[in-house]
């Protein structure tokens, strides 16, 4: 079985509701100079500004042992990777749903809500001015463009309120295609690519990568990256963990199994993440 990697890129939340919602807040701006004698200035601005929805699905698969099966003494071969082969349809249908919010990660979707547009964007509205969360231009990934996101995250990254959030890039995620580009930037002493003797910045720009990189498998595009950062907002919601349960059909005798969980895969804050998605 292929190691769960959804883990690994959300934060998992337990959840009791059919729908759970996630509102950002603005908080308070700088504080202003006050001369002597003075007022002090007085920010009322604070308040709640988007609405995150996230929304559970229901997933179940099933499958049949026959009544032949089980009088011929076969129960025991067949049910035992049959509930394995089970546990992996689940496992691998959760990965795809998880990879989705990457995948899909330039579109916004209305049902999901924020801040009207998509989870990553180059126009986060925020009071008075936008900020992006992806290059105006998409670019492959490299030592030049990596840096530059590793850079943008922390320089360009502010609360609702326009002041700075201690915000870095903590850890690469791409594609199976670009692995080899990501071992050649996260794991060379020296400078990639080049005959100079310089250290590689990228391990200690804006405090490195501290979590490497990882290999999503279903990711759908090749060319397109992301970098993680310290900023949690990327949600996996667990609304029934996964179980299974078995019967006996009355009409046909066979031995029905099936499995079923609920859960849901979101964001409420664009900041956890900062993605370029080249096409070529």
């Amino acid at each position: 079985m292929i190691p769960s990697q959804y883990d690994r890129i959300f934060t998992k939340h337990d959840s009791k509701l059919a729908l759970e919602r996630t509102a950002e807040m603005r908080f308070l701006g700088l504080a202003q100079l006050k001369t002597e004698g003075g007022q002090t200035s007085f920010d009322n601005g604070a308040g709640e500004r988007f609405i995150y929805n996230q929304e559970h699905s229901e997933i179940a698969l099933g499958y049949a042992i026959t009544r032949k099966a089980v009088d011929d003494n076969l129960y025991k071969t067949q049910f035992h990777p049959s509930n394995l082969g089970l546990i992996e349809s689940f496992q691998q249908t959760k990965e795809i749903y998880g990879a989705n919010i990457l995948n899909t990660a330039t579109t916004y979707n209305a049902n999901v809500g924020g801040d009207g547009v998509a989870l990553c964007s180059t126009a986060h509205p925020i009071d008075g001015s936008t900020i992006a969360n992806r290059p105006t231009t998409d670019v492959d990934l490299n030592e030049a463009t990596l840096l530059n996101g590793m850079i943008s995250i922390r320089t360009n990254f502010k609360d609702m309120a326009g002041l700075k959030v201690f915000a870095r890039g903590r850890k690469l995620v791409v594609p199976p295609q670009l692995e080899p580009v990501a071992v050649r930037l996260t794991k060379t002493e020296l400078r990639p690519g080049t005959a100079d003797n310089d250290v590689n910045a990228i391990l200690t720009t804006a405090g490195g990568l501290p979590e490497g990189y990882m290999i999503n498998d279903y990711l759908t595009s090749p060319y397109a990256w992301f970098l993680l950062t310290n900023i949690d907002g990327l949600s996996y919601m667990e609304r029934v963990k996964f179980e299974t349960d078995m019967q006996v059909d009355f009409v046909t005798d066979n031995l029905l199994v099936k499995g079923y969980e609920r859960y849901s895969f979101g964001y409420y804050n664009w900041r956890s993440i900062w993605g370029s998605f080249p096409t070529s």
